[in-house]
């Protein structure tokens, strides 16, 4: 087998309150997957992805991307790293009063030169580049509308839009559609999977719902209290492991 583009060893995170989010995580991912963590909320699939880029610090463990061990990284070599990984965020996190294109083109900060965002400056071929983005989720006509007046589902698919733009081999989604309606988050997930699909990116995506990770998902992984308790295609999930994974009177929602 391949060597994975992504592999996590006796990952543990304590934080100062001594909570223990994480428990001892380990598992690897191949290029191309489509990873689904799933688990209730606390379970710790946030703080798993936000490890990952080093947006929160392990407490032990090693994590490799590419062969990179992550956790040895300095600043420097840290923001190397994030240019690779782009991450799509549940609150969108994007700059409200700015334009979408300006949102969009943030994904390239990594690239340039600092001063360019100060003065922003940006050239015609990352512009043309952004466009493009927009044009790809569907959203090109809002390029120089403000985000905050774009509608939930509009204002992730201008998250996706940023990450291309980061020419990610990874996509870390913590809860895309975790805000948005039934129709809209198979929306926002469809142009998730065109990119693992098409361009070949891998996904790591935090969801709620067993039945959008069994629509999405080559593979899943489920968390309880921190570790991991199933790993496997979603089609293994049954009632049985439904129920260890969210408690014993959990009832299933399902999102057509």
């Amino acid at each position: 087998m391949a060597e994975p583009i992504l592999r996590i060893e006796h990952l543990t995170k304590v934080f100062a309150n001594a909570v223990r989010a994480l428990d001892d995580v380990s598992f690897t991912v191949q290029r191309g997957e489509f990873l689904v963590i799933i688990g209730l909320s606390g379970s710790g699939k946030s703080t798993l992805l936000r490890c990952i880029n080093r947006l929160i610090e392990p407490t032990s463990g090693k994590i490799w991307v590419n062969g990179v061990d992550v956790t040895s990284l300095d600043a420097e070599g840290i923001r190397k790293l994030r240019r690779g990984i782009a991450m799509i965020f549940q609150q969108f996190n994007l700059v409200r009063r700015t334009s979408v294109i300006g949102n969009v083109l943030a994904g390239r900060l990594g690239y340039v030169p600092s001063a360019w965002a100060l003065w922003n400056y940006w050239p015609r071929t990352i512009i043309d580049a952004g466009l493009a983005s927009l044009d790809r989720v569907g959203i090109r006509e809002k390029a120089y509308v403000r985000a905050d007046q774009l509608s939930g589902g509009q204002q992730q698919r201008v998250g996706i839009a940023r990450a291309l733009m980061q020419e990610p081999a990874i996509i870390l989604a913590d809860e895309p559609v975790a805000s948005l309606d039934p129709a809209t988050s198979h929306s926002v997930l469809r142009y998730v999977e065109e990119l693992n699909g098409q361009e070949g990116i891998t996904v790591l995506c935090s969801l709620h719902f067993l039945s959008l990770a069994r629509r999405y998902a080559t593979r899943v992984i489920a968390l309880k209290e921190g570790r991991i308790v199933f790993e496997g295609t979603p089609q293994e999930i049954d009632e049985a492991r439904f129920r260890s994974i969210y408690g014993e009177d959990a009832i299933e929602v399902e999102i057509r």
